[in-house]
């Protein structure tokens, strides 16, 4: 009975650590996405590991730590007004083997990016599932519909074979 009253207490512990680990990964992504919708370069600076890499949503896509603050700066500059999360909600997991072994929060969002010079908006439902160590953000994966977010904008997409 000794025995499993302290089994009882180290897994209560362990489970507690868990939780609070938990909280905090999900209120880093709270704050880069806040620094995000702020513009707060340096926050976004603190978040992101040195050795951040970011992909999608595309195959092939990519973007480092010193790339993530230019493309932001470039797109506020000359192409958007704003970018608001206008919902999200987030879920920590660790997992445990495996390549990707390590600690994830994903964050399921609608957004909105409004542009600078017509005003025109777009609404997306994006996915970012961003993985976690000694408190930074190390690697992302974002995904979201681009199709949508072009024929929000006015595109067409035409079948070649229609032609």
């Amino acid at each position: 009975m000794k025995h499993f009253f302290f089994l009882l207490i180290g897994a209560a512990l362990l489970f507690s650590c868990g939780q609070q680990n938990n909280k905090a990964n999900v209120a880093l992504i709270e704050k880069y996405v806040k620094a995000v919708e702020e513009l707060d370069y340096e926050s976004i600076e603190n978040v992101l590991d040195e050795n951040y890499l970011g992909l999608g949503p595309s195959v092939g896509d990519s973007i480092r730590k010193p790339e993530v603050i230019e493309t932001l700066k470039i797109n506020f500059e000359h192409l958007y007004e704003s970018i608001d999360y206008d919902r999200s909600n987030s879920i920590a997991v660790t997992i445990t083997d495996g390549p990707e072994k390590g600690d994830w929060v994903s964050t399921w969002a609608e957004l909105t990016i409004t542009y600078k010079e017509d005003q025109n908006r777009v609404r997306l439902w994006t996915n970012s599932v961003y993985q976690i160590k000694n408190g930074k953000i190390i690697k992302s994966y974002t995904f979201y519909n681009e199709a949508d977010a072009m024929e929000q904008l006015g595109y067409v997409f035409i079948n070649p074979a229609d032609l």
